[in-house]
């Protein structure tokens, strides 16, 4: 199957995904007034994910035809965004809305068209800010897929069970928490081969101990509940018990450190792109090809402040959600919209 037909059913598959939970939201009074305060609190930080949302779908949804810089590209599957921006490539840097080059002064190709400048490959630099937005949320979104049923297999299983299952846990997570995480994640991208999904997988492999302690600790409380008791004692499985009465219980959670996960994992690719082991088109990468710009003279200035307001902005966003979410979803820290 083409890389761009696999691209366009995985987004199907979340447009789907993303219906089916809408309609549960819609059906459950208690995730319903959520959201309704969510909105009303974060109104402002629900629009920009909706629009980096937008945007990472817009360049995941590619098909080939058109109108290309030559023969060959007419061929290759591009994706909404690169559609958009198919004007002529520059010679080296331009300033945002330049009409000459930075360097030399000549005619740019497209005088005044480039309204974040270009990088010295004569790369548009909104383009560049526009695509990494998707790897972002690769980054963040996929790797969260991968950590969380990790931690709530590990968790749940050790705290409900208990015993050889919960010692056995237990020195697991003790030893991939003894050993330093950048070293690791290191390690494993070394094996694993740098690419998107290869990070991505490193990333969840790491990232999955943190919660599966807090699912491992609520689950040995939920354990011991009434109702838990109840249902042992009326002969319920022990299946049906993790699904009906310990996983519901858990779902705050997993939507908390969902949210505040995703900055981390953006921050820590940015970090593996400043050790040249990143993701290709990444903001991490733009910001790491830009770094010695900033000791030109006069300072090529526009590549890093691009990407990295466009992270700022992001990460911004995702947090403010979170700490509204951990407001509304835990009756301990709850309190009245000001």
């Amino acid at each position: 199957m083409a890389p761009h037909v696999l691209s366009n059913a995985i987004v199907l598959l979340l447009l789907v995904a993303a219906g089916f939970a809408l309609r549960f939201v819609r059906g459950n009074r208690m995730w319903r007034d959520a959201l309704a305060q969510l909105w009303r609190r974060r109104r402002g930080s629900l629009l920009v994910i909706v629009a980096f949302l937008l945007v990472g779908l817009l360049d995941s949804v590619a098909w080939t035809g058109g109108q290309g810089q030559d023969a060959l590209a007419a061929h290759e599957a591009r994706t909404v965004i690169d559609r958009l921006f198919q004007g002529d490539r520059e010679a080296s840097y331009s300033a945002p809305l330049a009409d000459a080059a930075f360097y030399g002064g000549d005619p740019l190709a497209a005088p005044g068209g480039h309204w974040l400048g270009t990088d010295i490959l004569g790369r548009d630099v909104l383009h560049r800010t526009l695509k990494g937005a998707r790897v972002a949320l690769m980054i963040g979104g996929l790797t969260s897929l991968i950590a969380i049923p990790l931690a709530l297999l590990f968790g749940i299983s050790a705290g409900y069970f208990g015993r050889r299952i919960d010692d056995a846990i237990f020195f697991l997570i003790s030893t991939l928490a003894s050993i330093p995480s950048l070293l690791l994640l290191i390690a494993l991208i070394m094996a694993l081969g740098k690419g998107t999904w290869q990070v991505c997988l490193a990333l969840g492999i790491t990232s999955w101990v943190g919660l599966c302690r807090v699912t491992r600790g609520e689950t040995l409380k939920l354990r011991e509940l009434d109702y838990v008791q109840a249902a042992r004692a009326l002969g319920v499985s022990h299946g049906r018990i993790l699904v009906r009465h310990i996983l519901p219980n858990l779902m705050h959670l997993v939507i908390i450190t969902f949210v505040l996960m995703f900055s981390q994992l953006v921050l820590s690719e940015a970090i593996l792109a400043y050790l040249g082991i990143g993701v290709d088109g990444s903001w991490g990468e733009m910001i790491d090809q830009a770094r010695n710009e900033l000791s030109r003279e006069p300072i090529i200035w526009w590549n890093i402040a691009a990407a990295g307001s466009a992270m700022f902005t992001l990460l911004l966003a995702v947090n403010y959600v979170g700490d509204s979410l951990r407001d509304i979803l835990d009756p301990r820290t709850l309190r009245e919209t000001p």
